[in-house]
């Protein structure tokens, strides 16, 4: 098994889930960015590829945002495996549904370097193994290194409350406000979480608008692919566990 990342450190990879096809990017030590899947692989790396275009660019210390592609497994480095195999895992959910052959790549997705399943790879943390249901728990990956450079600093406190929400379990924006000691930031949060480029080690799909409502969602098919996500880490729209509930 592969642990040395090879040059560049700066590379990501297109990687498939049971939503479709993800991309993720790292440098030598953390994650830079995550993708959901847009309506095709080229416009999944490309939206992946602007946003972290846009950040370097606002510190252009950090050079240019050069993130080759890598096409095989063996190339990518153990902890962004981890993360990719922990996504994989997450979004692979607790139940059956119609995309249970999502583990069969394409000949199309292939030609273009999509990595397949790599679940078995994933290296369950603490956090997983505190959860009622241990190791069959799906994972937290709250122990995924996020590099969050340009990310403001209030948004950074999102994320990290946000993080800290396990699989199935939800809060509203306002909630999430007043928990960070922002009473009346509800839209302050909306507004951070739909600028997370780290969807879904950051599961800002678990937090939802007032009055059971999905509230917005930037990634996929905005609102549906939220409300998916939540169906199959074992929650449904309305009907979650909310970490406020009694």
């Amino acid at each position: 098994m592969n642990q040395v990342a090879p040059l560049p450190f700066f590379a990501h990879a297109l990687f498939a889930t049971r939503i479709g096809v993800c991309g993720m990017a790292w440098n030598a030590h953390a994650v830079t960015a995550v993708q959901l899947p847009e309506a095709s692989c080229a416009e999944t790396r490309e939206r992946m590829l602007l946003g972290l275009h846009k950040r370097h660019a606002l510190q252009p210390e950090r050079g240019p945002a050069s993130y080759g592609a890598l096409t095989s497994p063996s190339e990518v480095p153990m902890f962004a495996l981890q993360a990719m195999s922990g996504v994989q895992r997450l979004l692979a959910g607790t139940n059956a549904g119609p995309e249970k052959d999502w583990t069969d790549v394409s000949a199309e997705d292939a030609s273009v370097g999509v990595l397949g399943d790599m679940r078995d790879v994933y290296q369950p943390c603490a956090a997983d193994l505190a959860q009622a249901n241990g190791l069959t728990a799906l994972p937290a990956l709250e122990q995924i290194a996020l590099d969050e450079f340009t990310v403001p600093e209030f948004h950074s406190r999102v994320y990290a409350f946000t993080r800290a929400l396990k699989p199935g379990q939800t809060a509203t924006y306002g909630e999430v406000a007043m928990a960070l000691g922002a009473p009346g930031a509800a839209r302050a949060v909306g507004q951070a979480l739909g600028a997370n480029p780290f969807a879904p080690i950051v599961p800002c799909h678990r937090v939802l608008a007032a009055g059971g409502k999905p509230g917005g969602f930037s990634g996929g098919q905005g609102a549906l692919t939220k409300l998916r996500m939540l169906e199959i880490e074992g929650g449904a729209w309305g009907g979650t566990l909310s970490l406020f509930a009694d």
